[in-house]
Parts: structure tokens; sequence; C-alpha cells
């Protein structure tokens, strides 16, 4: 018997360490862990990250190292049929998707990010979610500030020096303190610049930060903030972001360089494509976190719609809800296996604490409410005691111990994307990519020759078609959303320049000429049977690829 585990995040993580420990002396059962990494990042010490207080590597631990025993599958989950009970993965290097087949899958996939609120923010913003995003900020905020230090103008070095961060929940407010700490801390190592020219600004939608607090915690850090130079902005929203502004909802012009959000969640687009009952863009469970009408499906955390028992209210999407679902999950599933008497979801919270920087926090543990020093230093021991692992806890405290002892580190690490065009070489004879890979990239030939060979009904290939310098193949699997239907191979040495899928579909999109091209080329290419014709139609321009099918 199978399970598969669909996301590696608390959810998913917790769910899967549950299960092993219950099943831990059973042979006949596989579980399975699904993600695109293969490691578990610790959340909520990633404004540690920016602050420099954390090696960012102290708040990741291995998946093998938390769940040893388990079978591991890093990549991504591009497909799943609840029908057929079956999970399709592109499986990292894997050229070939992977079908797995389950007795039991947990949907832990969480929430996407929806670029789409703001205009401009996909394109000019920065984003506050996952342990990349902490460590693009960190470089960025150490740019900014080299930069700066040897700019003459003026108003460009304040627009260089000013850092907007959109959305007053805990995540953007314990990363602006982050931020602003830091600055300030390192700031006397650039002599050139002036302290006067930085500025901070936290946007706030509604009338006060920190709203799932109460009221007197929310206002004592909104003038912690203010009283360390944090500019508030409430019930203002950020509009649209462009490479020098940030736009506001009344109007109003930001100059900077560097906004952050951490506002906009959609629901996963594998999700969406499921036939099970959703609200609000999230998977609706009963009672025991399972999916109605398919026994067998069960969803939890960011992506599932939970209302809990006790208060009937709908569950947060927070770290410990969701490690208080993956208990109650785990031991359902376990007892719909042995035949034992599922429980319904139910839990209290213990509280809620964030950091506002300076060694300030403020929380509410307990129906207690803290602030200040006290609550830093509680709110520190809380997550370090959460952290799994003595090795994480015992770099994570020397860390901190550290801290007081060295000034901050300022090495500004390379973290750009990697380009979505490059330049690549085959030698004569190489296989470029085979029939029934995932179409990831599409080839333009610079110089040489590549043929095209397809498998005829009895397995049998054949070569129907050539191309020479000046043409380009591999694009019909990424306008159809199909895998290669076609093998090619290197006749000559040959050397192409290679489109990314997101860079290609962008261009595709929105340029009409270039579809009109690609779509006339199609036609030609059906007119010789050429095999990577023999697809689904091209799609609509106006409908962006969904996620769903292979590519």
């Amino acid at each position: 018997m199978r399970i598969l585990i669909l996301g590696g995040g608390f959810g998913g993580v917790y769910t899967a360490m549950a299960l092993q420990k219950a099943f831990r002396r059973r042979n006949d059962i596989d579980i399975a862990l699904i993600d695109q990494k293969n490691y578990f990042v610790f959340q909520p010490m990633l404004a540690e990250i920016i602050s420099g207080s954390v090696d960012i590597l102290h708040t990741v631990t291995p998946f093998r190292d938390l769940c040893p025993g388990i079978s591991l599958h890093v990549g991504e989950v591009a497909r799943i049929d609840v029908d057929a009970k079956s999970v399709v993965v592109n499986a990292g290097m894997r050229s070939q998707p992977l079908a797995l087949s389950y007795d039991h899958v947990v949907l832990a996939l969480g929430r996407a990010e929806n670029f789409s609120l703001v205009r401009g923010l996909q394109e000019h913003g920065f984003h506050f979610k996952n342990l990349g995003d902490a460590l693009v900020l960190r470089s960025r905020l150490i740019s900014l500030l080299e930069t700066a230090d040897s700019e003459p103008d003026v108003e460009t070095r304040r627009k260089l020096l000013t850092v907007v961060m959109a959305g007053g929940g805990f995540s953007g407010v314990e990363a602006i303190a982050a931020a602003n700490d830091f600055i300030r801390k390192v700031m006397h190592r650039y002599p050139r610049l002036d302290p006067s020219d930085l500025r901070m600004i936290l946007l706030q939608s509604g009338a006060r930060i920190l709203p799932e607090l109460p009221a007197s915690l929310s206002l004592y850090a909104q003038r912690l903030l203010d009283r360390r130079q944090v500019e508030l902005r409430l019930r203002t929203r950020l509009a649209a972001v462009t490479a020098d502004e940030a736009i506001l909802n009344d109007g109003k012009r930001i100059a900077t360089k560097t906004v952050i959000a951490t506002v906009g969640a959609a629901s996963n687009p594998v999700l969406t494509a499921l036939p099970c009952e959703q609200e609000q863009s999230r998977i609706r469970v009963d009672t025991h976190l399972e999916v109605p009408g398919y026994p067998g499906v069960w969803a939890l955390g960011d992506c599932a719609f939970i209302v809990d028992q006790k208060s009937g209210q709908t569950c947060p999407p927070t770290a410990q809800y969701a490690v208080a679902e993956a208990k109650c999950l785990a031991a359902n599933i376990v007892a719909a296996i042995d035949g034992g008497k599922k429980q319904p979801f139910s839990f209290t919270a213990a509280g809620m604490m964030g950091s506002i920087g300076h060694h300030s926090a403020v929380g509410q543990v307990l129906g207690v409410k803290v602030s200040g020093l006290l609550a830093w230093v509680l709110w520190r021991g809380v997550y370090w005691n959460k952290l799994p692992g003595f090795r994480r806890r015992f770099h994570v405290a020397l860390d901190w111990m550290l801290e007081f002892v060295f000034p901050k580190d300022l090495v500004q690490l390379d973290v750009a994307p990697s380009q979505d065009m490059s330049r690549e070489h085959f030698e004569a004879g190489e296989i470029i990519f085979r029939e029934g890979e995932v179409g990831d990239r599409v080839y333009v030939i610079i110089e040489g020759e590549v043929e095209v060979a397809r498998q005829n009904v009895h397995g049998e290939a054949s070569v129907i078609a050539r191309r020479t310098a000046g043409d380009c193949f591999g694009e019909m699997a990424l306008i159809a959303s199909a895998p290669r239907s076609a093998t090619v191979r290197a006749v000559t040495n040959m050397d192409a320049l290679t489109l990314h899928r997101s860079a290609f579909d962008a261009l595709f999109t929105h340029i009409p000429a270039l579809r009109e091209s690609f779509e006339r080329l199609m036609r030609e290419r059906s007119d010789t049977t050429d095999p990577e014709i023999e697809l689904a139609p091209a799609r609509e321009p106006d409908h962006p690829r969904d996620g769903r099918g292979a590519t």
C-alpha cells in the first residue's frame, strides 16, 4: 500500500513524520513525499536570514534526515488523477515524467502567489515567502547600500535607500523590521551615506498592523516601529509597481527601487484542476480532513478549507495549525487502513507572536499579552525549541551568540535568476531530446544540422525531417502542452540558442506576429507530416498555461 504526500511544508512533513512513526514496523506500507526541493524550511525564521542573525543553512533540514526511510521524489507535481488514483511528477533532471499510483494521497501543496493583484509586481517587485526570497532580499539590501555609497546624485541615492513593504501581517512586519535593523546597524560602514536618506515604509490596507493580535498589541507594535523610523501608511494599498516607483491606491507615488510584497495568494493550479468541491479557492474537506466523495484523498494546510470543530471557525493558514492538522490526518489514515475510528479535527492555538526588531516582539500566549524584550526572548525560545533536530538548534543558538560579538556580514551573494535564454553546443550523434520526454525549451539552430525521427506502431524509428541553421525545433510540445512527439539528434556538431519555457510563453502570448509565425509553421509542418504537429491544437493566447499537462 502506498501513501503519497504532495508538498513538503509543515503540513506535509509532519504528516510524513507521524505516518512513519505509526507504520515503522510495517513493511507493507510505502510512504512517499513529493516536493520540488529536498529540504524542509523553518519559515518562522526567514526574517532572521534577512538581518543576518541566522545562517541560511541553519533554517533548513533535509527531508531524508527528518523522515529517514520514506521514499522521496524531488520534482514538480504536474497532474493528479483522483479517479485513476495516480500522480504525474516532472521529477528534477528526469526527462520522462514519473507516474505514481497511490492508495491514499495527502494534498499539502499550499497556495500559489498571485502576482496579478498589483500591476507590475511580477516584473519589478520582490516577494517574501520562501528561502530563496529571503536570500534575494538580503543580497538586495547590501546591493542598495553598495550602489548608493558611490552614487553622486542625491535624489537617486534617496531612491536607492527607500524600501517599501506591502502587507502589515506577521510576515510583512517581521521582514521590514529585520531589514530596518540590518541596514541601520551596518550603515556606519558606508561613510558617504547619510542615515537621514534612509526610508523604510510599511503599507497596510487595514486600520492597524498585525490585525490577528489584540488592538493594544498592534498599537504597541506601531509605536515601536515608528520610534525606529519605519514609516507606517495605514489604510493604504499598493496599486502598481514600476522600476522606479511604488504607486499607491490614493494616487501618491514613492520613488524607490525596491518594493516587497507579502500579499496575494491564489489556488495551486494543479489543485484547481481537480473535480473535488472547493471553497474560497481551497479544497473542502470533512471533519476528518478527507475530501468528500473521494475516499483516500486528504488535504490540509493552506490549500485546504478546514472548519475547526471546537470553534466553528475556518482554520487559519499558520504553522501550528498545519502541525496539528498533520497529526490528526495521519491518525485518520492509520484508522482508515487498520479499520479504526476516525477523529474529527479540533485544535486550540497556544497563541501568536511576532518579532518587531531590535530585541522586541509582541504576542499573545495562552491568553496572556506579552511585549517588548520579554516577548522577544520568549519568541526566540519558542521557535528555537520547535526547530527540528538538535544539530539545527545548536547552530542557531551559536549564530545568536556570535551576533553579539561580531559585526554583520556584508557579503553580497550573486542570487540573480538564471537566464531564460542561453546557448548550447551538441556533438554529432548526440540526442538532443527523445520522443515522450517533457518539453521545456525551444531550440534555434545557429550552426549545424539535426534530424527529426519518429517511431511507428512497430517501434521502428524513421527520419522524417531535417533542420539546419536558422531553423527552430521543439516549440510544438510547448505550444500544445504535450510531451515531445519525436526524437531529435545532431547530425553534425551543432550550436543552438535555447529559449526556456517561461520566456517562450511570454513571447508567444504577447507578440502577435511571433504567434502567427509559429501557427503558420505548425500548418506547414502538418502538411509535411512533421510529427511535432500531430498534437492538440495550439492554445489560445488569452489563456496562459494552466500547469496541468506535460510540456
